[in-house]
């Protein structure tokens, strides 16, 4: 570290130093600073450190940058990276209390505080200052600056030592969870990965209507999952359009407060499914596994990994994780006449016992709740109940005759029909044109 002779180069320095040695100590929360913003800020304390006046100002304005993208404050980023961040003592918190987690682990986890809590009360006009000093600038930088933004119910204030709020702070991480799976309600397993969905679909249950019987079957079978009762894993069969994907994505959008959380799994990745639930056995949250759309062909082995999560293996079925999936068959391998065995038959000799596993897959299924295609009076009961949520402006008998019309020319009777229609009749309406 080289001052260049002068006091104010010195005593910036110095200090860039000390923040380095907090930064640097860190044990366990280390990938606090393994993203955007952290990494911007270790590479500016380095320029800072070494006196390059150039590269602190370019290092300066990529943090600056950095943070203005999240459009929160420093201390806001931190939190928030505190508040999910995946290591050793957040991950074994989750399972169990805090009283048996591992004196070395809560010491560690003592130690990163007090240094995460020195960086948290850095302020942007503090750094500026350093940046002015180092690069002998005529004026201080334009410092970030926003309001504090704590994330909900994280522990963590600025009225107490963060190193005291470690046991509470346990809890916190026991009961939401940590990591990817307490920032995102909604994931999607992708290249081997869970992968958060940062907008998923937003539809709730008051949108959803008809259907009662098996909508309340399935809400009943996911409060049981979310109070620690015996859950049934589900098929909803029925005709496209039903509703079937969006009263479980509705779910979701009702009792993620709750712990809930999807995870969609394509039919494709459906041999991973024992990889995705035994890393989601340990958390505290509640998953729905969903698959939609599932059908098999006779030479399909992707449901055999279904069969295992359904039927369980020798490891014990995790009481925080179902499986939701849609069809439009009631029987999900495809068969064909020519599949049924003759007494001419000589290939396999329990041809049968072979038809029927196929014909039998669905049964394994705890629950299957049947989704009939919509008639006149429950299309029109669905469209009614859209029209009201959307405020359309028009009389009983001329929205009648307007869905009838639009379901003769378009996609027949069903939930999505109506919606389709009504979305048309909102912006038609907006518009001001009145061409259906």
């Amino acid at each position: 570290m080289s001052s260049n002779g002068t006091p104010e180069i010195a005593a910036a320095q110095g200090e860039v130093q000390r923040y380095c040695q907090h930064l640097d100590s860190l044990l366990l929360y280390r990938s606090v600073f393994q993203t955007s913003v952290g990494e911007a800020f270790r590479a500016l304390l380095e320029a800072l450190q070494r006196g390059d006046a150039a590269l602190s100002l370019r290092c300066y304005a990529a943090w600056f940058q950095a943070l203005a993208c999240t459009g929160g404050s420093w201390g806001t980023y931190l939190l928030w990276q505190i508040a999910y961040a995946e290591n050793p003592f957040t991950t074994q918190a989750q399972r169990w209390d805090y009283g048996g987690l591992p004196p070395a682990l809560v010491a560690a986890a003592v130690h990163d505080l007090e240094q995460l809590q020195t960086l948290y009360q850095l302020s942007g006009a503090q750094v500026a200052g350093w940046v002015q000093a180092i690069a002998r600038l005529p004026a201080i930088p334009v410092a970030w600056s926003m309001d504090e933004d704590t994330p909900p119910l994280l522990p963590l204030t600025t009225e107490i030592p963060w190193a005291e709020a470690v046991e509470v702070l346990a809890t916190h991480y026991r009961r939401h969870g940590a990591g990817l799976l307490a920032q995102y309600r909604a994931f999607s397993w992708r290249s081997g990965a869970l992968h958060g969905i940062a907008e998923p679909d937003p539809i709730r249950l008051d949108q959803l209507t008809a259907y009662d019987h098996p909508r309340q079957q399935l809400i009943q079978n996911t409060l049981a999952l979310l109070k620690g009762y015996p859950a049934l894993n589900v098929l909803l069969y029925g005709s496209r359009g039903s509703g079937k994907s969006s009263l479980v994505k509705a779910l979701v959008n009702e009792y993620a407060p709750q712990g809930l959380r999807l995870v969609e799994v394509a039919k494709g990745d459906l041999q991973a499914l024992p990889e995705i639930v035994a890393d989601l056995r340990s958390r505290p949250q509640k998953f729905i596994i969903f698959v939609d759309d599932l059908s098999f062909e006779e030479d399909d082995d992707q449901f055999k990994a279904l069969k295992v999560v359904l039927e369980g293996s020798s490891t014990a079925r995790p009481a925080n994780v179902v499986v939701y999936a849609t069809s439009n068959r009631r029987h999900l391998v495809r068969e064909f006449f020519g599949d049924r065995p003759r007494p001419s038959d000589q290939d396999d000799v329990q041809a049968w016992d072979t038809m029927q596993e196929k014909l039998s897959f669905s049964d394994r299924f705890g629950l299957t709740l049947t989704f009939e295609p919509a008639d006149q009076p429950t299309y029109l009961a669905i469209v009614r109940h859209l029209a009201q949520q959307a405020q359309i402006p028009l009389t009983d008998e001329e929205l009648t005759a307007r869905a009838l019309q639009w379901a003769t020319r378009h996609n027949g009777r069903s939930g999505r029909a109506a919606r389709q229609f009504i979305d048309w009749l909102t912006a038609e309406l907006g518009l001001g044109t009145g061409a259906l």
